[in-house]
């Protein structure tokens, strides 16, 4: 029998609406979330999201602010507006979209971010928050929009052995302490795993965040697991209107026939980054205001 389908876009929907009710809650109080996100340069990937973002703050009932800048824009001006973000009252997230211009180092800009305006969870005191289970901290958005989608899946992560194929910042390292603070047993693979398909085949719960178009084949998967496919890879196909396809880290067609359940590319955590990015700034908003 086919996997069943984590649908991201519909807990997605679930978690902004959660949002637009806190948020709702906040104005009564005089309070309005705000999200500035600051764009350098003109990549067409980065525009796109940011434009997303913005559309999705005001659909909350947020204030979504987007800032853009040219791709010349120095470093320390670039700071400076950092500095100017986090002295505003108005402002309760900030987000540099990434990836920078080469001459903009972007661990000095993760680091001028104030820890409790920074949603998206790269700050070395949020990393440091997350895994010692602060409720203050902000988790980065991705793996905690998985965490959200295993819950609403009815997944049980407690003593599930969870395999997270990769070892991102953004991904996979935040990834493992919000499985440990769930009480799961993790392994990490990566490039230099040894017999990596051998370990993947031991996870209930697997969650593939290595950037790479169906590296996760069928018999990669124990039967019945539960996989979660957090890659987004563009892949050429003449067959297709646009020239191409979008795809997972996992080679679905055949991994659904195996998996109990699975996360689809697109439509799955796709649609959480952001949900969980208004989630946090609405949080950032009633910190700020205790």
């Amino acid at each position: 029998m086919p996997a069943e389908l984590i649908d991201g876009v519909a807990v997605a929907k679930e978690v902004r609406a959660e949002v637009a009710r806190a948020a709702a809650a906040l104005k009564t109080r005089g309070i309005t979330p705000g999200l500035t996100a600051v764009l350098v340069g003109d990549d067409p990937a980065s525009a796109v999201y940011v434009r997303s973002k913005e559309k999705a703050c005001i659909e909350a009932g947020m204030k979504g602010e987007a800032i853009r800048l040219p791709a010349d824009t120095t470093q320390a001006d670039l700071l400076a507006l950092v500095d100017k973000l986090n002295a505003d009252p108005t402002v309760h997230g900030i987000l540099v979209q990434m990836p920078l211009p080469k001459h903009i180092d972007p661990q000095a800009i993760i680091l001028r971010i104030a820890p409790e305006k920074d949603v998206d969870g790269f700050h070395p005191v949020n990393v440091g928050r997350v895994w010692i289970g602060e409720k203050n901290g902000f988790a980065p958005c991705t793996p905690a929009g998985v965490m959200v989608m295993l819950e609403k899946a009815g997944v049980r992560v407690q003593g599930a052995n969870v395999v997270i194929l990769g070892r991102s910042n953004i991904v996979g390292k935040p990834m493992v302490s919000l499985m440990v603070a769930a009480s799961a047993t993790v392994t990490v693979c990566h490039s230099k795993t040894r017999d990596l398909p051998s370990v993947v085949r031991g996870a209930d719960i697997l969650i593939a965040a290595i950037g790479k178009p169906e590296f996760v084949t069928a018999d990669m998967v124990k039967p019945g697991a539960v996989v979660i496919d957090v890659g987004i890879n563009r892949v050429d196909d003449a067959s297709h209107p646009k020239g191409y396809r979008i795809v997972g880290d996992v080679a679905f067609p055949t991994v659904k026939e195996i998996a109990s359940k699975i996360s689809p590319v697109p439509g799955g955590v796709g649609p959480m980054t952001i949900a969980m990015l208004l989630k946090n700034t609405v949080r950032a908003a009633a910190q700020g205001a205790q």
